[in-house]
């Protein structure tokens, strides 16, 4: 199949990654590797657009440009990922309609609350249009499965579930050694976390796992904190790290996503809350690694980690509960153990991505094969 690709929210050059980044690069890299041609249409960012009256003439512009490029290479097929109220697609919808392909999106979100704001009205009935366009639509969140069912039909929606390339993700004895002895973290147990240093929910659950571990160094646990990640935010956590657990916080910088195994391999027990988490890649990672996770039972993270069997979930904002967690994973040896032993086959069978984008590819071709028919 020839692919036309598409990121309205960010693009695939983006400089700073995230769990919707490595979605999409990750879709990108299967469809190619399995023989596909797949090519990125562009970089033009439709965040806020309807906010954003004098972006509309390059709108236009790109998806003419897009239209007159693609026009005589004979594409089989439109491919957006991510269109929600903030960046309707609204590029890909429109040019896939003048190329006369079918138009396909993974991770359409339809979320009815956005209509009753003022500032998100505009984006809701522009998202909805796209979502109606589409052909197809893919989510891998079953809370988004639900809601695109009040709007499209079911055989047009196919739930994938996350994943990752489980190989990418072992646990690597080696590194351990080494980066414990670098960091002088001695053979006390060690939490690790990681995200980006954003003004915003990542930093707060941050907030959390600092708060959290220095109560309980505090309270007779030996405990070391290492943190991965960098942002805007860094100096405030630092703050925050040298007032609850000094000396015991490691801050280890932004460490590339190839690298991130050696990190998790450091660790005895993954945490971070994931507040209102889409999905959260880190869960799913930490796992495949073989580290028990504790998290916030909330959003998008029970779709990565199977409660009581690879983690511990506790109610949102529940301080207690989230400290008992923690305790319970640091002080039972045998159960993180289990607990990760269970996380590595869970991720293995369940959120393997080259057998979960196989669903994926298969619907594709069948869309393709059928617009070829009724050409």
């Amino acid at each position: 199949m020839k692919i036309c690709y598409y990121t309205p929210f960010k693009p695939l050059s983006h400089v700073n990654p995230s769990g919707d980044w490595v979605t999409a690069t990750g879709i990108f890299s299967y469809l190619n590797e399995q023989g596909h041609r797949v090519v990125p249409m562009s970089d033009f960012r439709c965040r806020w657009i309807y906010w954003k009256p004098w972006r509309w003439p390059h709108l236009r512009q790109e998806t003419l440009r897009v239209v007159r490029k693609n026009a005589a290479k004979g594409m089989d097929l439109w491919f957006t990922y991510h269109s929600y109220y903030k960046a309707p697609d609204l590029l890909g919808a429109a040019a896939a309609r003048r190329l006369g392909i079918p138009y396909v999106i993974f991770q359409g979100i339809y979320s009815t609350k956005r209509r009753r704001a003022w500032k998100t009205y505009p984006g809701f009935y522009l998202n909805r249009r796209s979502l109606c366009a589409a052909r197809h639509i893919f989510t891998n969140k079953k809370l988004d499965l639900l809601n695109l069912k009040r709007l499209i039909p079911d055989h047009k929606i196919t739930y994938i579930a996350p994943g990752l390339i489980a190989d990418d993700f072992n646990f690597d004895a080696g590194a351990r050694t080494e980066i414990r002895h670098t960091l002088n973290l001695g053979d006390d147990p060690v939490v690790f976390t990681a995200a980006m240093f954003r003004p915003d929910v990542k930093t707060e659950g941050l907030t959390w796992v600092i708060r959290t571990c220095g109560a309980l160094y505090r309270r007779g646990h030996p405990l070391q904190l290492v943190i991965a990640g960098d942002g805007k935010e860094k100096n405030k956590l630092k703050q925050l790290a040298d007032e609850h657990l000094p000396q015991r916080t490691h801050f280890v910088g932004n460490i590339a996503r190839s690298e991130m195994y050696r990190y998790y391999s450091v660790g005895d027990l993954f945490v971070f809350p994931g507040i209102r988490e889409s999905l959260g890649m880190v869960f799913l990672e930490a796992q495949a690694c073989g580290l028990p996770v504790v998290a916030f039972d909330n959003a998008g993270v029970p779709e990565a980690v199977n409660d009581g069997v690879t983690g511990l979930l506790v109610p949102a904002f529940d301080a207690r509960a989230f400290e008992e967690a923690i305790v319970r994973l640091l002080t039972d040896v045998e159960l993180r153990r289990r607990m990760g032993g269970a996380g590595k086959a869970y991720v293995r069978q369940n959120h393997n991505l080259p057998q979960n984008y196989k669903i994926m590819e298969d619907v594709l071709e069948r869309i393709v094969q059928t617009a070829h028919h009724t050409a």
